[in-house]
């Protein structure tokens, strides 16, 4: 199936780029797909995925991992201030952290549970208007606040725009989440995951090429 090949892709690209096996994490995004392709999924054994919106997990996945047992869903896609509780509960990753209003939402909800999901801060390295994310000469300061809130960061993660290669994007996401002593990387897609591998990601995040095309008609 897609996922295999998939697979096989990433496996090839950790020993291209001289990565340890196992070293990049696949995130199946399973957003706006039908549920029997998301099953055929689980079925085959994969326990990673990923989601855009907060309501649509929460009507899938609760269901789903009584079913298939421990599996780990990330947030992908914007989060609102308002339904972060609800993400803290639902998620074990968050990777769109682009904001002071919701680090310090994240961060009280964090102290008051004694854990939190892994979180990502998402940057903006296009300087994209209609992205969100923090824009690059901001970064240092934000990850300063976020620390010093004590909200823990896994990482960074970053869209690069359409259209353009996204080699240079990677390689910048990469210079600063080293320059920030971290070691999360989530980027690349279906289409430039192995670019982002090369360039050390330790998450990439593919849905069309497993599941198929989405119908946002449905």
């Amino acid at each position: 199936m897609a996922l295999q090949d998939i697979q096989a892709r990433i496996a090839a690209a950790e020993v291209a780029s001289g990565r340890a096996a196992g070293s990049v994490q696949l995130i199946a995004v399973s957003k706006v797909q039908p549920l029997e392709r998301v099953v055929a999924v689980l079925e085959s054994g994969h326990r990673v995925f990923g989601e855009n919106y907060v309501q649509e997990a929460a009507g899938k996945w609760p269901d789903l991992r009584a079913r298939f047992g421990a599996v780990a869903v990330h947030m992908i896609g914007p989060l609102q201030t308002n339904k972060a509780k609800l993400a803290v509960d639902l998620f074990d990753a968050i990777h769109t952290v682009d904001r002071p209003s919701l680090a310090e939402k994240l961060a009280r909800l964090a102290q008051e549970r004694g854990r939190c999901p892994k979180l990502f801060v998402q940057v903006n390295t296009g300087e994209e208007p209609q992205k969100a994310g923090v824009l690059p000469a901001d970064l240092d300061a934000f990850l300063a606040s976020c620390r010093g809130i004590d909200l823990p960061l896994e990482g960074l993660m970053c869209i690069p725009p359409e259209g353009e290669d996204s080699a240079p994007h990677f390689a910048m996401l990469s210079d600063m989440a080293a320059q920030n002593g971290l070691a999360g990387l989530s980027m690349g897609m279906s289409g430039d995951f192995e670019a982002a591998i090369a360039a050390g990601a330790t998450h990439v995040r593919v849905g069309s090429a497993i599941f198929g095309a989405r119908n946002y008609a449905n």
